[in-house]
C-alpha cells in the first residue's frame, strides 16, 4: 500500500549540512522557524498558548541502509532501527520537540530546532505534558552515559553552529 502526505510547511533553521544539526532538540538551544504554507495557516490557531511543539517531519535527505544500525553518536552495538531514533528508517519520518517562542504571519519562531534547512514539515503537534509525557517509561538499551554523550554532542553542533555565523 502506497501512503502519501502533503508537506505542510519547511524548517529553516542554521544547520545547513547533514551531520551539522544537534542530535536530539532536547538538547539544544539552537533558534530556527518553521514556516507554514499559506494554504494550512489557519490550522495555527489556537497554537501559541502552548510552550512546546512536536515537530513530525521527513528525512528529505537520510539514506535508507539495514533495518539494523549503531547509534549515531557512540556507533557501538547495532540496534533493531525501530529500537532507535536513527535517521535512517524504513519510512524517513522524524519527530522534534521545540519550544515555539512566536508566531508571526504563518512563521513559527522555535527555539530547540535539530533540523537541517530546508526540512519538509509534514504536521505539527501541541506537546501537553499530561499526554505526552510518561514518568515511569523505560529507556530500554539507552544508558545514562549513551545520554550524556547524545547531550555533549548536540550542545557541541550548536555551538559550532553558533561560531560559523
Amino acid at each position: 500500500m502506497l501512503i502519501e502526505y502533503a508537506q505542510i510547511g519547511v524548517a529553516h533553521s542554521p544547520f545547513r549540512n547533514a551531520g551539522a544539526p544537534p542530535v536530539h532538540s532536547t538538547f539544544t538551544q539552537a533558534k530556527g522557524t518553521i514556516e507554514i504554507f499559506p494554504e494550512y495557516r489557519e490550522g495555527l490557531g489556537s497554537l501559541e498558548g502552548f510552550s512546546h511543539l512536536i515537530v513530525i517531519y521527513h528525512f528529505d535527505r537520510a539514506v535508507r541502509r539495514a533495518l539494523k544500525e549503531p547509534p549515531l553518536v557512540d556507533g557501538e552495538t547495532p540496534h533493531g532501527i525501530f529500537a532507535t531514533r536513527h535517521i535512517n528508517r524504513p519510512n524517513p519520518i522524524g519527530i522534534s520537540y521545540v519550544q515555539l517562542e512566536k508566531i508571526t504571519d504563518g512563521i513559527l519562531i522555535v527555539k530547540g530546532i535539530d533540523l537541517l534547512d530546508g526540512t519538509p514539515i509534514l504536521d505539527i503537534k501541541p506537546y501537553i505534558p499530561a499526554f505526552d509525557s510518561i514518568p515511569d517509561a523505560t529507556n530500554g538499551w539507552v544508558t545514562p552515559q549513551h545520554i550524556e554523550k547524545i547531550r555533549n554532542v548536540s550542545l557541541l553542533a550548536t555551538r559550532d553552529n553558533d561560531t560559523m555565523q
